[in-house]
């Protein structure tokens, strides 16, 4: 186990809830301030959960909705360096970045959904958790793990809705805003230097028991299959093609 870290923390709001993080300051502070850049810039106000796995992660971070379709992509800036130390449990917040480049993240950013150490520790140089869902915040993401997901296209390929079904996507019946799991902003709520002791981040013991992940090495992993954390640059096409629930 790490030992105790300070911390920022963040409220992510969302239209089903809000919630908190507790940010690893000391153990990431690469991550942690790339994060901040976008927090403190409003880069994440009316982003969408794009991208929703269950059992696995919510993804946002990537996509805009200013009140129409497609979804403007958040501007990024310069990538910023992996930093592994800190293991992918359920509800701890980690980058999604680019496959077979460890040092790619930008923007987007995943909460896992359940323990996904024994695969994401080591995939891709490994995730890089910088965070903690605090309290009861993961009712919140639980209540976005239940949603039904639809194929929207481009990177929206599983994303969550709200009260829209088959019945409607068969009907082509439109998606409006009403529907999307919109992050209304991301905001500092407490800034100070030690904000929750008690938090102890689980290491990531896995990444040294592996070989480095090197292009074309065989032992590159670029998503696991069904991962792909990739961020995708495209807009999302949500009126070109017919909406599939997944």
């Amino acid at each position: 186990m790490a030992g105790t870290v300070q911390a920022t923390v963040v409220e992510v709001r969302t239209a089903l809830g809000n919630v908190q993080i507790n940010l690893f300051d000391e153990k990431t502070p690469e991550t942690v301030e790339n994060f901040l850049d976008y927090v403190n810039s409003g880069a994440y106000a009316n982003t969408v959960v794009h991208r929703l796995e269950p059992g696995f992660v919510a993804q946002s971070g990537g996509f805009v909705y200013n009140g129409m379709f497609p979804l403007d992509s958040v501007p990024t800036g310069t990538p910023v360096i992996n930093e592994p130390l800190l293991s992918n449990v359920r509800g701890t917040i980690a980058m999604a970045k680019l496959a077979s480049s460890p040092d790619s993240a930008t923007s987007q950013w995943f909460i896992n959904l359940s323990d996904n150490s024994a695969n994401l520790d080591v995939q891709n140089g490994g995730f890089t958790v910088f965070g903690q869902v605090l309290g009861n915040g993961m009712e919140v993401l639980d209540a976005i793990e239940d949603l039904p997901r639809f194929n929207l296209g481009g990177a929206a390929d599983s994303i969550p809705l709200q009260d829209y079904t088959s019945a409607d996507a068969n009907n082509d019946v439109e998606v409006t805003g009403d529907n999307l799991v919109i992050i209304t902003d991301v905001v500092v709520t407490d800034s100070a230097a030690v904000t929750n002791p008690d938090i102890v981040p689980v290491e990531n013991t896995l990444i040294d028991a592996v070989t480095p992940d090197v292009p074309g090495s065989g032992n590159s992993s670029s998503g696991g299959g069904s991962l792909g954390f990739f961020l995708l640059s495209l807009a999302l096409v949500c009126r070109c093609i017919k909406f599939k629930r997944s």
